[in-house]
């Protein structure tokens, strides 16, 4: 149960958040969220539990139904993923689209790594103003299982991203962050830039890694488990992060207009 559900927020370009979600069972070794978790009274690791906040569509319906009714840009998902399994068995995303879909005050963004977000492609349409993002960090599947466990493989995610754009909804991907040493190579990056071409998308933003301390932890095990060969590049990135940003951005400027992408690095 929550007592409210659309949040202000101080994301750079948005005015409000939702999240129909505590917790996420995508389970993302870099997830930035988790801090979240002891917010939530729980003892699983952050990324092995998802709560839903069962009345949330009826909370945010009362919320837009005031005189006043909210305007400007929402991005639905920011600490959690609207779209992971839960909301299957839930719907409480889908229910919330359709209250959004009666309040053409606010622009509706979704960032997602779900493929699922295809099941409500009718009442996107319905929105007035409306885009969906992916978050894509690498194309590598296996890599893929073990940075992301719980999401959609990111094959699917750009099937879906092309199923929207089929359906004339705007598609964005975030690759975010860029893995030093296991994403953020020149071969890598033209091999996602070119499934991204394929899958019609156009609109790309990027990220390098925040280095939460837990997040830092989290990476390096992973790291010495399976990609140890790239432990170093890590390391080389903590200690220098600007010049690794400078670096990063004429390569992602180089192969991006290649393949004829827009980029932008947040």
């Amino acid at each position: 149960m929550c007592k409210t559900a659309l949040t202000k927020t101080g994301i750079p370009g948005y005015s409000y958040c939702l999240n129909p979600y505590v917790g996420c069972a995508h389970g993302c070794v870099y997830c930035y969220a988790s801090f979240m978790c002891r917010f939530t009274g729980r003892r699983e690791p952050w990324g092995e539990f998802a709560d839903a906040k069962v009345n949330f569509p009826q909370v945010l319906q009362k919320q837009l139904g005031g005189r006043r009714a909210p305007a400007g840009r929402l991005l639905l998902g920011t600490v959690t993923d609207a779209y992971q399994p839960a909301e299957a068995r839930y719907g409480l995303t889908r229910s919330c689209l359709a209250v959004l879909a009666r309040h053409p005050s606010l622009e509706v963004d979704i960032l997602t790594k779900s493929a699922l977000v295809v099941r409500d492609i009718s009442l996107l349409k319905e929105l007035s103003r409306c885009s969906v993002g992916f978050t894509v960090t690498t194309v590598d599947e296996k890599a893929a299982r073990l940075l992301e466990p719980g999401a959609s493989p990111p094959g699917l995610r750009l099937a879906a991203a092309r199923q929207l754009g089929e359906a004339g909804i705007p598609v964005w991907v975030f690759i975010a962050p860029l893995l030093p040493g296991v994403g953020d190579g020149e071969e890598a990056l033209a091999a996602l830039f070119g499934a991204l071409k394929q899958a019609g998308v156009r609109e790309v933003l990027a990220d390098t890694l925040n280095p939460y301390p837990a997040v830092v932890r989290r990476l390096k095990n992973i790291y010495r488990r399976h990609f140890p060969a790239a432990l170093a590049d890590l390391e080389l990135y903590l200690a220098a992060r600007e010049p690794y940003r400078n670096k990063i951005k004429k390569l992602l400027a180089g192969i991006s207009g290649h393949f004829g992408c827009r980029l932008l690095l947040v």
